[in-house]
């Protein structure tokens, strides 16, 4: 081997470490800014939709009831599963690749959380396609008090789901994954199924559902009164709140399984260290994706539902300003209530 042929292979094998070396800059960049920026507000976003949801306005509203229970997780969502994946792909801190049990315990928490406001999400699509049934037997299924079934058959079934995870997750070579073999392969499909090709299917399917029942609401005129029918304002809107909700996750949640299928089909061929911090940092980001998507939940409800974004502001003006609230009137509209003089004496 020449001269030139050493320094060409050199400089090669340069210009590749100074490649993976700025790939795992930027996925340490995404991690640090990206998803801090995620937990830190998506913490506040979710605990500003609790507060939301629980007053009178939407407390007996089984599609509200969803959301809440989405909330709820979206929360834990942010707390198990962002923050310890920011820490060691943003910190170098990686507990769970000592601890076996943290290492299981961690894993099996992060797929049941995120797999939670999903699925509650599509119960809330199923449940506005009862409620916009024309059919009376069909719009009794949605009520608070199946509702409240649902949410906790919801959790349980998830819980129950991904007790696989406490059985396979294991610790190999420092690091905490899946058992390799059939095993990683059966998971990677799985995952990809349940996070989003089924997803994606049941909430365009009761959506497209429930976009019909609205228009044949609409068009239906009583032969009695000879009036339109129409659904009540706040029942439209969170209709319209849903709808946003389900095409924010159907841009946002797709990157995901795709490249979870593409890492199930490439598993066992042989990748390069560039190629593995390449699919890491691309993997990071699709989780990022999702992680945003319950971000911009409430603002989608800030932007779709004018009664949400009154429940809001009144909710702000009398827990944080303290100032004088703002009464009801029926059907959940707000209605300005003068301030009570202040008495400069007293």
């Amino acid at each position: 081997m020449n001269r030139s042929d050493i320094f060409y292979n050199f400089s090669g094998d340069n210009n590749q470490t100074n490649l993976i070396s700025l790939v795992n800059l930027v996925n340490r960049i995404v991690s640090q800014f990206g998803l801090g920026f995620i937990w830190i507000f998506g913490n506040i976003s979710s605990i500003l939709l609790c507060m939301v949801f629980i007053q009178p306005t939407y407390r007996n509203s089984p599609c509200a009831m969803f959301f809440l229970a989405a909330s709820i997780s979206q929360f834990f969502a942010y707390n198990f599963a962002l923050f310890t994946r920011m820490l060691p792909l943003g910190y170098n801190v990686a507990i769970f690749n000592y601890n076996l049990w943290y290492c299981k315990l961690r894993f099996y928490f992060f797929y049941v959380f995120v797999a939670l406001p999903r699925y509650y999400i599509i119960l809330a699509s199923i449940d506005r396609y009862f409620a916009s049934s024309r059919d009376v037997l069909r719009r009794r299924w949605s009520s608070p008090k199946i509702a409240y079934r649902l949410i906790i058959g919801n959790a349980l079934f998830w819980c129950i789901m991904y007790i696989q995870i406490i059985i396979f997750y294991e610790i190999g070579s420092g690091t905490c994954t899946f058992r390799s073999g059939n095993y990683g392969i059966f998971l990677s499909i799985y995952i990809a199924i349940d996070s989003g090709i089924l997803p994606l299917l049941l909430m365009v399917v009761f959506g497209l559902l429930t976009v019909r029942n609205i228009h044949q609401s609409k068009m239906r005129i009583d032969v009695c009164a000879r009036q339109v029918t129409r659904m009540g304002k706040k029942d439209l809107q969170l209709h319209r709140m849903l709808a946003n909700q389900i095409a924010l996750f159907l841009v946002l949640n797709l990157p995901n399984p795709i490249y979870l299928l593409f890492i199930s089909f490439t598993i066992n061929i042989p990748k390069s260290t560039l190629q593995n911090a390449a699919e890491m940092l691309v993997g990071n980001m699709t989780y990022a994706l999702i992680y945003f998507g319950f971000l911009l939940t409430f603002t989608n409800f800030m932007i779709s539902s004018d009664i949400f974004h009154r429940e809001f502001f009144h909710l702000f003006r009398v827990k944080i300003l303290r100032r004088s609230a703002v009464g009801r009137s029926t059907g959940g509209e707000l209605t300005a209530r003068p301030l009570r003089p202040i008495n400069i004496n007293a």
